[in-house]
C-alpha cells in the first residue's frame, strides 16, 4: 500500500456537467497553484464524466454504481449490490493511489468515495453548489474537513465550523473567454447582424424548454431572430428535423464550446442550477429562467426568484413555459433597456475565482 503522499489528491463525482465542469476547474487551480499535484478523478462507470475528464486531461477511474431510480422499483434491485461493488472497488483505487485529500462535488460516485476516506482518517472537502444541500452531502459534511458554499445560510445543513463560501467554480474558458460576439455567431454559421437567441437545458437537455421552443419555432422567423438551440440527446432527432433548411436555426443535442455559445448569444434561456447560474452571472447576458420544476426542495424556482428579485433575470415556471416562454423571448429581444437593465445586474452577482478559494484552502490543509 502507498503511503500519503503530500501531492495526491483525488476529485470524487459526477453524472452532470454541473458537477464535473466544477470539478476540472478546481483541478486545474490546483495545478496552477502547485504543479507538482497528482490528482486522480473518481467517476460512476458510463457516466458523462468518463468522457470530459480525460479530455480535460485528466486520469479518471470508473466505479459501478448508480442513483436511486424513482420511477421504476424493478431498475432499483441490483443497487445494494453495486453500492457493496463500488465500496470495493474504492477500497482498491484510493489504498493504491494513497492520497493527502479526497474532494467531493456531488453525484452518486462521490458518496463511496468520501465515505471511504472519512473511514480511513483522510481529509475530505465537500464542494455544494446549490441552496439546499443534497442528502450525501449532509451525511459527508459531518466529518468533512470543509465544505465550501455558495452561498450564506448553509448552517442548517452543515456543521457551522467547517463551512466556507467561495462561490462556484466556473470554467476557466468561460471566465476568461475573448471571443468576439461577430466569431461566436459565425462558428454557428449563423449572422452577425440578427439578434441570437441561445436555448441551453443543461447537459442532459430539458424537456420542457424543448417542447415550448417547438410548439412556437415559427415565432424566431417572424420577428428576424436568429437560435442556436442545445437540445441535450432525447431531443436532437427531433429538433434536427425541425431545424433541417431553415437557415435562422442551429440546433444539436450538445455544444462542446460554449464560450462561442456564450460570445454569441444577445439573450438566453437556461434552466437555474447553481452552476449554470455561476456561469450565466460571469457571462453578463439577459436571462430567462425555466427552473427544473422537480429539483430537490425546488430549489432551481428558489435560485432563480432570487435573481428576478435583483432584476437580474426572468422566470417562466416550466409549466407555463408552453405559452409564455417564446412570447417573453420576443419580448425581450425588442427591449434594449431592459436587455442592459438585466445584464447589469447579473454581471454584479458573478465571482470568477470559486476555484482557487478553494484549491488554496485544500492545499493550506494538505501542506499542513
Amino acid at each position: 500500500m502507498t503511503e500519503h503522499s503530500n501531492n495526491r489528491i483525488i476529485i470524487a463525482g459526477g453524472g452532470t456537467g454541473g458537477h464535473i465542469f466544477p470539478a476540472i476547474a478546481i483541478a486545474n487551480a490546483l495545478k496552477e497553484l502547485e504543479p507538482s499535484v497528482d490528482i486522480l478523478f473518481i467517476g460512476a462507470k458510463g457516466k458523462m464524466e468518463m468522457e470530459k475528464v480525460p479530455q480535460a486531461g485528466y486520469r479518471i477511474e470508473g466505479i459501478d454504481i448508480a442513483g436511486l431510480n424513482r420511477s421504476s422499483f424493478i431498475k432499483n434491485i441490483g443497487l445494494p449490490f453495486k453500492l457493496i461493488k463500488s465500496f470495493f472497488q474504492v477500497r482498491k483505487i484510493v489504498n493504491a493511489f494513497g492520497p493527502a485529500a479526497v474532494i467531493g462535488v456531488g453525484g452518486y460516485s462521490s458518496f463511496p468515495v468520501l465515505r471511504y476516506a472519512q473511514a480511513k482518517g483522510i481529509p475530505t472537502f465537500i464542494h455544494e453548489s446549490n441552496s439546499f444541500a443534497g442528502k450525501s452531502n449532509m451525511l459527508l459534511g459531518k466529518k468533512a474537513t470543509k465544505v465550501f458554499v455558495a452561498t450564506d445560510g448553509m448552517e442548517k445543513f452543515f456543521p457551522a465550523g467547517s463551512l466556507l463560501i467561495t462561490g462556484n467554480p466556473v470554467r476557466n474558458s468561460i471566465v476568461r473567454n475573448a471571443i468576439s460576439r461577430f466569431d461566436g455567431i459565425r462558428f454557428f454559421g449563423l449572422d452577425p447582424a440578427k439578434k441570437t437567441v441561445l436555448v441551453t437545458g443543461g447537459s442532459l437537455g430539458a424537456k420542457g424548454i424543448n417542447e415550448a421552443i417547438d410548439a412556437q419555432l415559427d415565432e424566431f422567423a417572424k420577428n428576424d431572430v436568429q437560435l442556436i438551440w442545445q437540445t441535450g440527446k432525447p431531443y436532437a432527432g427531433r429538433a434536427g428535423e425541425l431545424a433541417a433548411g431553415k437557415k435562422n436555426i442551429w440546433a444539436n443535442s450538445f455544444i462542446t464550446q460554449m464560450e462561442y455559445a456564450y460570445a454569441a448569444a444577445d439573450l438566453i434561456v437556461a434552466r437555474a442550477g447553481a452552476m449554470t447560474i455561476a456561469e450565466l452571472c460571469v457571462v453578463k447576458k439577459p436571462v430567462v429562467f425555466v427552473p427544473y420544476p422537480f429539483a430537490a426542495e425546488d430549489h432551481q424556482t428558489v435560485n432563480a426568484q432570487n435573481l428576478v428579485n435583483k432584476k437580474a433575470g426572468l422566470m417562466i415556471r416550466d409549466s407555463e413555459a408552453i405559452t409564455k416562454l417564446v412570447p417573453t423571448v420576443m419580448a425581450l429581444a425588442g427591449n434594449e433597456a431592459q436587455q442592459q437593465e438585466l445584464k447589469e445586474n447579473i454581471g454584479k452577482l458573478a465571482i470568477t475565482d470559486a476555484d482557487m478559494r478553494i484549491a488554496g484552502e485544500v492545499l493550506k490543509d494538505v501542506n499542513g
